[in-house]
């Protein structure tokens, strides 16, 4: 029996599989929020804190930082980088 990835590319096996979007939101999530967390812990910043920061609930930031959560919006981005006194850049990558 042959194997029908075998010399294909990880991405082309994704897209295959149906799952490419969702892996990599997934990925780009978990980079965002262990980014979020290394700076809350070099702060000294809690969720209590963190969540006073942007105005906003302990729930959000529980959800900012769970990292297989990618529904977080670009205005949650914008406020925790605000409470944490830095800012997001991104790029589109080839």
């Amino acid at each position: 029996m042959k194997n029908r990835h075998v010399g294909s590319s990880f991405d082309d096996f994704l897209s295959e599989e149906g799952i490419r979007e969702v892996v990599e939101a997934e990925a780009v999530k978990r980079v965002i929020a262990a980014e979020i967390a290394e700076a809350m812990d070099s702060l000294g910043i809690s969720k209590t804190e963190m969540a006073t920061r942007m105005h906003t609930s302990r729930a959000v930031v529980n959800r900012l930082l769970d990292q297989s959560d990618t529904g977080v919006t670009l205005a949650t981005l914008t406020k925790a980088g605000l409470a944490l006194g830095r800012k997001f850049k991104f790029a589109l990558a080839s």
